[in-house]
């Protein structure tokens, strides 16, 4: 377990656990904080013990709140942009993560903390969350890769009207607009992410990340290099210990047992 200031990082069963831990600031970002997120992210990138990423905020009420604006308020302009960039390339990392990546939306998910939920690969929710896109309201645009994920998953359309107005949606609308796997109880937030987590692991690790790399790179460019993406995908998971394995349990009439290799 590696305790800092603003993040909470700990491993267990192959799951990371990372946790915005400013709950006093409704898990708002702040230079520290997305230094220290962008130093764990790194870390998992190679770290062959985790499976799966799990992301989460301190306490009861909040995800997260996205930017600390009464921290920016003090800040100059080279320093809004230092900022505006760390959270762009953190998120980007997160979403470049080779590992699968689930969001426990545990409380408010607005601004940059709805840009980290869906810079994740899935995102569960507990009953009761709220989501919104903050930014023009406060006169500024979305400037953790909101503009440009959000309308992938969402439709140019829906994406400018929750962009444009700014307003609050629930969880189960985020369900509806395909930002949201599921919604939940809030005691059972992190036990549901763990069984996906956990059925997400009975698989091959080779094929769960050449198969997210697929998709991922897939997904912004054409359906004829998208195939080509995924023939060399497919060509790295051929010589794999683990797709013998799987051959071997299926004739022998057993579950296969996978190593990750």
């Amino acid at each position: 377990r590696c305790l800092m200031s603003t993040i909470l990082y700990r491993k267990e069963n192959k799951i990371a656990y990372v946790t915005i831990n400013r709950e006093e600031a409704m898990n708002c970002f702040n230079y520290d904080t997305l230094d220290e997120l962008q130093k764990v992210t790194d870390s998992i990138s190679l770290d062959p013990e985790v499976s799966v990423v799990i992301f989460t905020g301190a306490g009861e009420k909040s995800f997260s709140f996205g930017a600390d604006l009464k921290d920016r308020k003090k800040l100059k302009k080279p320093e809004v942009r230092r900022n505006v960039k760390a959270i762009r390339d953190v998120f980007n990392s997160i979403a470049s993560l080779p590992q699968p990546t689930i969001a426990a939306v545990n409380g408010y998910a607005f601004g940059g903390g709805f840009e980290l939920m869906i810079a994740c690969d899935f995102s569960i929710a507990a009953q009761g969350v709220k989501m919104r896109l903050t930014e023009t309201s406060w006169a500024i645009i979305p400037g953790a890769e909101g503009t440009q994920r959000l309308p992938r998953l969402v439709g140019e359309m829906k994406a400018k009207e929750l962009i444009f107005t700014a307003r609050k949606f629930t969880a189960e609308e985020g369900v509806e607009l395909g930002v949201v796997l599921k919604v939940v109880k809030k005691e059972e937030l992190l036990l549901s992410c763990e069984q996906l987590a956990f059925d997400i692991m009975k698989n091959g690790q080779v094929a769960i990340k050449q198969a997210k790399y697929a998709i991922t790179q897939g997904m912004n460019t054409d359906l004829q290099t998208g195939l080509a993406i995924e023939s060399k995908a497919y060509e790295l998971t051929i010589p794999t210990s683990d797709r013998m394995e799987a051959l071997s349990a299926f004739s022998e009439k057993r579950s296969p047992v996978f190593t990750g290799n």
